[in-house]
This record gives C-alpha cells, structure tokens and sequence, in this order.
C-alpha cells in the first residue's frame, strides 16, 4: 500500500525479547517543490497525493490564488531512476508569473520537518496579518455533525490502521459531505493535501468548505492553511495552542478541540456552533 514502508522489528512480551519480525510503518521522504527554476521549500511528508501537497501548499503561502495560475505539476527526472518522485515542478499557466516572493528568504528553499509546517519563519506576525477574518455570519453549524465528522475521520486512515503514525485531514461541506480527505505523517501535509484536492477541483476559492478536521492537536499553521482556503470551522481530535487559538480568533474561525466522546472544547467564535 503506498504510504507503508516494511521493517524488522523486535517485539517484547511477557518481557521476553521475541524473534524478528516485519512490520507496517509509515513512509517518510522528502519532497522539493520547485517553480520558475527555484526552489520553493522541501518537506518531509508521506508520497502519494504530491501534486496535491505542492499546491496547497503554495495556495496556503499566496503563491497561488487560483487553479488557473498552474499550468502543469508533475514530478522531475525519470522514473526509472533512484529518488524519482522526490521533486515535483510547478509551471505557471499561460500568462502568468508565480509571487514566489511572498515566501520570505528565511522561508524559501528550507527543509520543512513532518511537525512543522512554517519552521524558519523570521515571524508569525505576517501570517496574521494576511488572514483576512471570514464573517461569522457564514457557517453555522450543529454540534452532532462535528462529533459526527470527527467520529468518522478515522475510518478514512487505512494506513493509521497499520502503522498508527500517521495523520488525517478531512474537508466537509456545509452537509456534511466529504470533499477530500488524505493521510499525512505531517499534519499540515495533510491539510495542504486536502487544499490542494479543491483547488484542483475548482472548490477553492469558493463557498463549498465548511469545515476542516484534523487528527491531533491544533497548530497555528493548521488554522493559517484554514483561514487561506475560507475554511469557517476547524474540528481537532487534541488541544489547540495559543497561536492557533490567537489566529483563530483574529481570522474569525470557530476553532473546536478535544472533539470525542460526545464532547468539545470551543476556543474562537463559538456563536457558529448552534
């Protein structure tokens, strides 16, 4: 299965070492996202839905603002040879020039870790400033469908079923209906995964997304990849950090932590959840 890697392991039990065995575990490479002959950022993620990763990624950052600014992604090199598939290329569509310099020269060509969607930015400053607050009018929403599409998230993880370290992101719309859903060993990987699906879809920008769930806690980066796609609610297995929660409240995201068994914790604009 793509994402899974096989490894000898060494089980203990009754506190007796055990023969060697293989084991599922989740797969993590590199990937270089390149455009206009420059290097844009390499993350560490799980393969699979690359092309997918590159653009949310870049439509998170302000790279991109539609899918008509990308004409072609597709992965470098041959696939015949050792390490194929580790570099995807972004090419601009007819016309258009891709704002590279809105990711800043501390950003720009630096390895992004699995835990970490925006490690190296010089301030968290400029990404508060650009998520512009969606009005708290739009996306209402019940508490039954949130426990609802959290409940569910799991039954769309194949490979958290076998390897249990792996992340899911999931965006519904308004009905309760998924929109797109990918696994991740980096949770913001997963979110630009499910981004970038509805860009290509030609779902973002537009009114479609309601809400984003998300396995494990709630990071800043999680809540800014939200507010860029319009994304109203945000649902968190986990806890949610004080920058998420800050972020949230100034981009007029109703942020939800916490949500099982039956239960939640509403950090931002609780007046969605009705």
């Amino acid at each position: 299965m793509k994402g899974v890697a096989r490894r000898e392991v060494r089980r203990v039990a009754a506190g007796v070492l055990q023969a060697p065995a293989e084991d599922d575990v989740v797969a993590e490479e590199p990937l270089e996202i390149r455009a206009q002959g420059e290097t844009l950022a390499i993350t560490m993620r799980t393969p699979g839905a690359d092309r997918e990763l590159a653009l949310g990624f870049l439509f998170a950052e302000g790279v991109i603002s539609s899918r008509d600014d990308v004409g072609r992604v597709a992965h470098c090199g041959r696939p015949d040879r050792e390490g194929y598939g580790n570099t995807i290329d972004v090419v601009p569509g007819p016309g258009v020039s891709l704002d590279i310099d809105r990711l800043s020269a501390t950003r720009r060509g630096t390895l992004t870790t699995s835990a970490c969607g925006v490690c190296g930015r010089r301030s968290v400053d400029d990404v508060i400033a650009r998520c512009a607050p969606l009005p708290v009018a739009r996306g209402a929403i019940a508490p039954a469908a949130i426990l609802t599409a959290v409940e569910e998230l799991r039954s769309r993880q194949p490979n958290f079923a076998r390897t249990g370290g792996i992340h899911g992101a999931a965006i519904h719309d308004a009905r309760g209906s998924v929109l797109a859903a990918f696994e991740d060993i980096g949770r913001h990987n997963a979110v630009d995964k499910v981004v970038g699906a509805l860009l290509l879809s030609g779902r973002v920008p537009g009114p479609d997304p309601a809400l984003l769930v998300v396995s494990g806690r709630a990071s800043y980066e999680v809540v800014q990849k939200a507010s860029a796609a319009s994304v109203p609610v945000i649902a968190s297995v986990s806890a949610a950090s004080s920058l998420a929660v800050d972020l949230a409240r100034a981009a007029g995201i109703t942020l939800c932590g916490f949500v099982r068994n039956g239960k939640m914790t509403v950090y931002s604009h609780p007046e969605r959840i009705r």
